[in-house]
């Protein structure tokens, strides 16, 4: 089967994913071979600076090398990479495209929340869900969250919203950023009851702190538990109780905030966790137009 590299620069870390499709009795989905995680965290300078420093740019570069050779060693047949929040904001976005491209020849997408969305959704498509089912998608990463309301298998509804973790930790968002997803939530989420799904490294990571099943749901209200824990403690206190990493165990209590103020707005007791998101949706792209 020929595999595929989905380069996903988020404002919090850039990742790596090599996998390919498989086919099992008419059901479709993606193996993952490979997964590289790099928390660059272009979102702090960005969102304080408005820019891109020398030194982060170089360790971006380096990256992308790396990444480049990983998809070598795998010889997949194509290699997308895409660009999300923190790019979309920078000042010096195109020197940074046009060096990384020099030096890896690696060429950058810069996608808008609205091409996030609809990609995120195409790895959905994979979960075979029920063409009858009304659900929302809320996709929560450094620089943003974006949020996509589906009713009977089509997408009535989507928006990206400059609220995200990494912002957060800089103190970018504000109180009308708030009220804007509430708003928005209000006036685009029918009163159906909606199945919610969450993507995101920090929703993963919930989902795996409470030691749930595949299919089980994390609860709003446990979520709730869980941030109150956390909110007091410093970093090396939540790392030591979690045994969590350092890039990880700063935004997750951002993550938290957006998600349980989410379900709050939309009334639900409880999100499930597919444990997919940009690049399972770039993967399965590109296995589609390989043909």
């Amino acid at each position: 089967m020929p595999k595929f590299a989905a380069i996903d620069i988020g404002s919090n870390a850039a990742r790596l994913l090599v996998g390919e499709i498989i086919k099992e009795k008419e059901h479709e989905f993606v193996k993952k071979i490979s997964y590289t995680r790099i928390p660059l965290r272009l979102g702090e300078e960005v969102f304080d600076k408005g820019r891109i420093s020398d030194k982060k740019l170089a360790d971006f570069v380096k990256t992308m090398k790396a990444f480049q050779l990983i998809a070598e060693i795998f010889e997949v047949q194509a290699l997308r990479a895409c660009a999300t929040s923190a790019m979309r904001d920078t000042e010096n976005k195109v020197e940074i495209l046009e060096r990384v491209k020099a030096e890896t020849g690696i060429e950058i997408e810069i996608i808008s929340g609205d091409e996030e969305a609809k990609l995120i959704f195409e790895a959905f498509s994979l979960l075979n869900i029920s063409d009858k089912s009304q659900y929302l998608v809320i996709d929560v990463g450094g620089g943003s969250t974006e949020i996509t309301v589906f009713e009977n298998g089509i997408k009535i509804n989507a928006r990206s919203f400059d609220v995200g973790t990494v912002r957060m930790l800089k103190d970018k968002v504000n109180q009308e950023n708030w009220d804007e997803i509430g708003e928005w939530i209000a006036l685009n989420v029918s009163a159906k009851p909606h199945i919610i799904y969450g993507t995101g490294g920090n929703i993963n990571k919930i989902h795996k702190l409470f030691g749930l099943r595949e299919n089980e749901a994390v609860k709003n209200s446990d979520m709730n538990l869980l941030l109150d824990e956390l909110l007091p403690l410093n970093m090396e206190e939540r790392m030591s109780l979690h045994k969590l990493k350092s890039d990880r165990a700063d935004v997750i209590v951002p993550a938290l905030e957006i998600y349980t103020f989410c379900l709050n707005k939309l009334n639900a007791s409880k999100i499930l966790v597919p444990k997919m998101g940009l690049s399972d949706g770039m993967i399965y792209d590109m296995y589609l137009k390989s043909f």
